[in-house]
C-alpha cells in the first residue's frame, strides 16, 4: 500500500456525503491501519481570534477564519510551515501540529502561514481504499502553496487538474495547453 500523507484527496462530483461535497482533504497520515486528514477549503464563520478568546481568555490577533477540517470532533489542530513548532511533516515544508504549546506559540506569536482546524476527517482500516476504489475521490500530491491557496476556488481548480492529467494519460499527450478550446 502507498501512503497517501502529503496528497491531496480531490472529492468527485459524485461523492453525495454531504460531509464531503466539494471538499478537498489533505492527508496527514495514512497506514494500512487508518487515515486522517483536514478538509482546507470549508471555512466557518468564526476568527481565529474569536476561538482562541473563547477557549484560552487571552488575546489574539488573529482575524483570519478558522477551518473546519471535517466531521470527527477532536483538539485544535494546525497546519503550518514551521519546523520548531511541530509533531508531524506532512510534506516538505509544511508541518502539523495538535500539543497546546505549539498551538499557542503558532497563534500568539501570529506566526503565517497557518491554517487552524476544529474537526477532521478519518478512515478506519481499509475504508479510505474502498473509497477509493470506488471512485469518490481523486488523488494528487499536495503543494505548500495548494495548502495555503484560495480555499474558495481550491476544488474546482484541482478537479481540473485531475481531468487535465487523465486526458493526458488516456491519449498520452505530453503537454496540453491550458485552455484547449483555443486550438
Amino acid at each position: 500500500m502507498d501512503s497517501l500523507k502529503g496528497h491531496f484527496l480531490v472529492a468527485s462530483p459524485y461523492l453525495t456525503d454531504p460531509n464531503f461535497i466539494r471538499t478537498v482533504v489533505l492527508m496527514i497520515h495514512h497506514s494500512e491501519e487508518g487515515a486522517f486528514g483536514v478538509v482546507v477549503n470549508r471555512i466557518a464563520s468564526s476568527s481565529i481570534r474569536e476561538l482562541w478568546e473563547h477557549i484560552t481568555k487571552r488575546t489574539c490577533k488573529l482575524e483570519q477564519l478558522v477551518n473546519i477540517g471535517g466531521p470527527v470532533s477532536g483538539p485544535l489542530m494546525a497546519i503550518h510551515t514551521h519546523p520548531d513548532i511541530a509533531e508531524i511533516e506532512i510534506l516538505p515544508g509544511l508541518y502539523f501540529s495538535a500539543q497546546r504549546d505549539h498551538l499557542e506559540k503558532l497563534v500568539e506569536s501570529e506566526k503565517q502561514p497557518l491554517r487552524l482546524f476544529i474537526g477532521h476527517s478519518g478512515w478506519g482500516k481499509g475504508q479510505l481504499e474502498r473509497e477509493l476504489r470506488q471512485g469518490a475521490w481523486f488523488t494528487l500530491p499536495a503543494s505548500v502553496e495548494d495548502v495555503f491557496g484560495d480555499e474558495s476556488e481550491m476544488w474546482h481548480r484541482l478537479t481540473t487538474q485531475v481531468g487535465r492529467q487523465i486526458l493526458m494519460s488516456a491519449v498520452k499527450l505530453k503537454g496540453l495547453p491550458s485552455d484547449p478550446t483555443l486550438n
